[in-house]
């Protein structure tokens, strides 16, 4: 039994509307008992295809996750990411940009970011932030600094022509690119919230501004909606993750990356005739034979 991944991906420039999105869905899968075993295999399986992500060395892949504050990115990046070897991922963590990342356009601290070949990055939050949390809160052009004149009605267009640009230049150049909404509700993330205050291991995550954004949270789903139907495209698709049961969202993340990673036909590196002569003279000098 395996989730059909195909219905919660956004398909291109269609209006969207997130409470078409049941957060608390777990369908094939009534507990998360049941969803155990897929889960482990899946992991088996991403272990093996990082593995030949890293030695065929021609692609990389890009893992991007957005959601509100409480939507369980940590922990995405903390269970999907647990059966891969450290030495091929990276996970970047954006948070507000510094004085140096000010002075630049809004892509440019993503593209130092960027996973190398046959390497997986993991964005936890992203360039998806400047049309988010941005929209929310306009005044932060202010620190920003653009012209004035730039900051126009046609802005947030313009950056989702951008990003568009900028992924689609990923995807030519051999970077596979996925992306994640995790789709909590409203009820879930209070709760959340509340277990922060009441374990003394989780009070370090807790900020009383995460509490006041939550008096925006119908500004912030119509953004998200605006986003996700304007940046989801063919080689780049959004999908809208159910994220108020956490064990489907890492089922549901870690079997898209794995039907990904398997779409690019991935195969062990094969030696050159040279490699192959050295590999005879390794196995003379070592005095073993061919099992």
């Amino acid at each position: 039994m395996k989730v059909s991944t195909d219905r919660f991906r956004i398909r291109p420039d269609r209006r969207l509307h997130l409470r078409r999105f049941d957060p608390a869905e777990t369908s094939p899968f009534g507990s998360k008992a049941e969803a155990l075993d897929r889960m482990a295999e899946d992991l088996d399986r991403l272990s093996t295809l990082q593995e030949l992500l890293y030695a065929e060395n021609r692609f990389a892949a890009l893992v991007v996750l957005q959601g509100m504050d409480a939507s369980g990115k940590d922990s995405a990046v903390k269970h999907v990411m647990s059966g891969m070897n450290p030495q091929g991922t990276n996970v970047v963590s954006f948070k507000a940009p510094s004085t140096e990342e000010l002075d630049h356009n809004f892509l440019w601290r993503i593209g130092r970011a960027l996973p190398a070949r046959g390497h997986i990055g993991v964005f936890n939050r992203s360039h998806y932030e400047e049309v988010l949390v941005a929209r929310v809160h306009p005044e932060i052009f202010d620190r920003e600094r653009l012209p004035a004149d730039l900051v126009t009605k046609n802005i947030w267009h313009e950056r989702f022509e951008d990003i568009r640009a900028f992924e689609r230049h990923l995807t030519r150049n051999g970077t596979v690119v996925r992306k994640f909404f995790l789709h909590a509700s409203k009820d879930e993330q209070r709760q959340r919230f509340l277990k922060r205050l009441d374990d003394p291991a989780k009070n370090w995550k807790f900020s009383l501004a995460d509490v006041r954004e939550r008096d925006r949270w119908n500004d912030y789903m119509r953004a998200y909606e605006d986003m996700l139907a304007a940046t989801s495209t063919d080689d780049a698709p959004w999908y809208v993750v159910p994220a108020d049961h956490k064990w489907f969202a890492h089922l549901l993340i870690a079997q898209v990356i794995v039907e990904t990673l398997q779409s690019l036909d991935l195969a062990w590196p094969k030696p050159t005739p040279a490699q192959q002569r050295e590999l005879a003279a390794a196995r003379r000098q070592l005095g073993g034979k061919r099992r």
